[in-house]
């Protein structure tokens, strides 16, 4: 590929610019970490039920478990710690 000298340069400097965004790139952490088998299970069901099916009821089976949970205290108990940690 035959470019000029100005091409050249602002193919450089895209470059440079595409290279600091991978770098600065953060890792995709996953909220939950299922186990290889239930991993295992939801492929097969998503195969069998579909993907939106099985998403659908996994989000209703975690959201009624979370529901059970009194999460406004954990909250406040976290922002607690935090003031706690800050006044030292």
């Amino acid at each position: 590929m035959k470019a000029t000298e100005i091409e050249r340069k602002a193919f450089d400097k895209s470059l440079d610019s595409i290279l600091e965004l991978f770098n600065n790139l953060e890792e995709d952490v996953p909220i939950i970490h299922f186990g290889d088998d239930v991993i295992e299970n939801i492929e097969h069901a998503k195969e069998k039920y579909g993907a939106d099916m099985v998403n659908q009821k996994i989000n209703t089976i975690v959201r009624e478990m979370l529901s059970w949970l009194d999460l406004e205290e954990a909250d406040s108990d976290s922002e607690e710690e935090e003031t706690t940690d800050n006044d030292s």
